[in-house]
């Protein structure tokens, strides 16, 4: 019997842009890939984590080892995350010997949904440009498995940015407490895309990608702005597989 994968769906990607979860969907079935998604999760615990509140973020993590201990393989689309489960839980539960045993194991089966996948069959025409979300680049180390799906995706060519790994000012509650220098990351960050001469920005954080899509928005800009599921999910059955 195939493994199953079981998505955990990012609070921002559930709340705001559904769309990118259907496009992992179709990833999967393209890849006949068995795909179960627990009605019953929540968030993993990072804002309150973030804020301070070890206590509600010990609860929700404690939710989440709940609904996923079952799981054959977890898939997120969401660096930030991933990297919350899999440096911070352990720490939440270092007190508490049986959720630290369940919280360590858990991590051995979580992946973010790029550096989950090898190379997906698709297509799409046009210049892209990839930005490394904190998380998932400096936290995780995934910097190449993207760009190797984004290279072979038919009839995209990769364009680098400079600085790619440089913060786009969003960091959740950062954006907020110090929104005059999250406003200077941001318009370094669409002036990058901009000069690569890419006419879509890619990248595997949603809230990356909104705050970059509402500074190219609010300056007139025609460049898309796409998580990576979108990509990949875009031309499936368009492309060759390697």
């Amino acid at each position: 019997m195939r493994p199953h994968v079981t998505l955990f769906i990012q609070c921002l990607l559930d709340t705001f842009h559904p769309a990118v979860c259907q496009s992992m969907l179709d990833v999967f079935k393209h890849l006949d890939v068995p795909v179960i998604i627990p009605k019953d999760q929540t968030c993993c615990g990072q804002p309150a984590f973030n804020a301070g509140y070890r206590l509600e973020a010990r609860k929700a993590a404690s939710h989440f080892l709940d609904v996923f201990q079952n799981s054959d393989v977890i898939v997120c689309p969401s660096g930030s995350c991933v990297y919350m489960i899999r440096h911070h839980y352990p720490l939440l539960f270092e007190n508490d010997p049986v959720r630290l045993n369940r919280s360590r194991e858990i991590c051995t089966r979580i992946y973010e949904f790029s550096e989950f996948l090898v190379d997906v069959g698709s297509a799409y025409s046009g210049q892209v440009t990839y930005h490394d979300s904190r998380h998932l680049a400096r936290g995780l180390g995934i910097r190449e498995q993207p760009r190797q799906l984004i290279r072979h995706v038919s009839g995209a060519t990769l364009v680098e940015m400079s600085d790619s790994d440089r913060c786009c000012g969003f960091g959740g509650a950062f954006s907020i407490k110090y929104p005059d220098i999250s406003s200077a990351l941001v318009d370094d960050k669409v002036h990058a895309i901009l000069a690569s001469g890419a006419d879509t920005g890619v990248g595997c954080d949603m809230g990356c990608l909104m705050n970059i899509e509402g500074r190219l928005s609010r300056m007139g800009s025609g460049i898309r702005v796409m998580h990576i599921a979108e990509l990949l999910a875009n031309g499936l059955g368009k492309g060759s597989r390697p």
